[in-house]
């Protein structure tokens, strides 16, 4: 897969699945068991013989007992099933009544309508071809969106979870998961810089992904975040020549924070310009997606809000430049924006003095948001200046007790461990959190305006069989 198509979901499309009505049964363990479609809303849940007999054999076991939905490949006999208690096939064979009882029939033709990915049609439809059945490609329903399939691939898979946490991506907005990760471990490191703590960040993202912890399996998916965050935190340390604090074990390749707050905080607040820059720019192109040029056009979130951010910048760079030629061009661009975003805002809301009045407000609310979002990156360097700050103490305590005699050194080496532990866990704490907040406030709130909806396959996968048939009594049931 190339990697500009990982930048937005999985092409989808509008399908039909049709058979003959004698064999609907076994196309659609065939579906269920592939796990590629995504069917019509099916209703209320259908109460036919098989969910009859899995109430029945449900009867005085535990109501928190969960079960897994298994398909027989063919008709089980359902008596069987419930006097031996394997509710797993019942389980199937209900949910597979629920399916069936929604399809539409024509004659001794059946079909059911859905949503499948783009590149597993041909596969699904080679082994539909093999029990009578197709899965037909129609046209997508003006207005409707496909549902959103997120690849799961290289960056963009491994730091999917951060934006999905923030809402769905919609169908037709780029993806920025692997930008956002990017964005969100070196706003990380920035706050977290120290080679010391990012060398243990590094060894427990390794562990993780090994998944030699069984305790630790559940969060082994956020293997990526941690190892990232690990080289980023490194990666600043020797930036900032920390290593457990000031311990002069690595140089100073740049600056020391505590020497230099102010520079850092610049860096911190121009960092974070050029990420709102660059979330303008993905902003005007999901709303162009979405909507067309005149959306983006005049979106606030699109050319007009960038033509805004663009004129203030160049505002404040002529204020620090002295040079009046940038007071004018900035100056004409943010009226531009202002223009834009004020008529897109008048024309949603409806016009006349209600509208005037809203686009005013949302226009007004544009230019403060623009200044406090900025402003908010100087947090990178607050808690860079924090974290710093207190492994100084750490080390200054240390290097107090530790000419004083054996007991003064190994009650400094005491404290050296423990205030280390204490703001590797404090600290790793405010800056993962801080981070993500700075992406879903000031980033994300500009990328995406609509939300997705997820894409939710149909599978119930197929119980083995031996080689003469299925025997219901040797049918699998999972209950946990």
């Amino acid at each position: 897969m190339r990697w500009p198509e990982t930048l937005e979901p999985a092409a989808m499309e509008r399908v039909a699945i049709v058979a003959p009505a004698d064999r609907l049964r076994g196309v659609l363990v065939a579906v269920g068991d592939a796990g590629m479609v995504q069917l019509e809303e099916l209703g209320d849940r259908a109460r036919g013989p098989a969910q009859e007999a899995l109430e029945r054999a449900r009867r005085g076991r535990l109501e928190e007992a969960q079960i897994t939905a298994v398909l027989a490949p063919r008709p089980p006999d359902l008596d069987t099933l419930e006097h031996t208690g394997q509710l797993g096939v019942l389980a199937g064979e209900a949910e597979l009544e629920r399916v069936m009882s929604c399809a539409v029939l024509r004659g001794s033709a059946s079909a059911l309508l859905g949503w499948s990915p783009k590149s597993s049609r041909e596969d699904l439809n080679a082994k539909l071809a093999s029990l009578g059945g197709s899965l037909v490609r129609l046209a997508r329903p003006r207005g409707a969106d496909p549902p959103t399939l997120t690849v799961g691939k290289g960056a963009t898979g491994a730091f999917q979870p951060l934006v999905d946490t923030y809402a769905t991506v919609n169908y037709r907005d780029l993806n920025p998961a692997a930008l956002a990760g990017l964005a969100y471990v070196v706003m990380f490191g920035m706050m977290f810089g120290d080679v010391g703590h990012g060398a243990l960040l590094l060894a427990g993202g390794l562990l993780l992904a090994m998944g030699r912890i069984a305790a630790l399996e559940r969060l082994r998916h956020l293997a990526t975040f941690v190892i990232g965050a690990g080289i980023s935190s490194i990666v600043f340390g020797l930036l900032y020549g920390e290593a457990f604090g000031p311990t002069h074990a690595v140089p100073i390749l740049w600056l020391a924070p505590l020497d230099h707050p102010t520079t850092l905080l610049a860096v911190a607040i121009a960092a974070g310009a050029g990420l709102i820059a660059i979330s303008y720019c993905l902003g005007t192109v999901n709303r162009w997606r979405e909507g067309g040029p005149t959306r983006a056009l005049f979106a606030i979130s699109g050319v007009a809000g960038s033509g805004l951010y663009l004129g203030i910048a160049i505002v404040g760079l002529g204020w620090y430049k002295h040079w009046a030629i940038a007071y004018l061009v900035g100056g004409t661009l943010a009226l531009f924006g202002v223009g834009l975003g004020f008529l897109g805002t008048y024309s949603e809301a409806g016009g006349r003095a209600g509208g005037a009045v809203q686009a005013g407000v949302e226009m007004f609310d544009a230019v403060v948001r623009i200044g406090t979002n900025t402003v908010s990156f100087a947090r990178l360097a607050a808690f860079g200046l924090t974290h710093a700050a207190l492994c100084k103490i750490v080390w200054s305590g240390t290097m107090a007790l530790w000419h004083r005699g054996t007991g003064m050194a190994i009650l400094g080496a005491s404290l050296f461990v423990v205030g280390n532990a204490l703001a590797f866990a404090l600290e790793g704490l405010v800056a993962g959190v801080q981070a993500m907040r700075l992406e879903y406030y000031e980033l994300f709130s500009r990328i995406f305006t609509d939300e997705g909806r997820k894409f939710h396959p149909w599978y119930v996968p197929t119980a083995p069989s031996d080689s003469s048939g299925l025997s219901c009594k040797e049918v699998p049931c999972s209950l946990g």
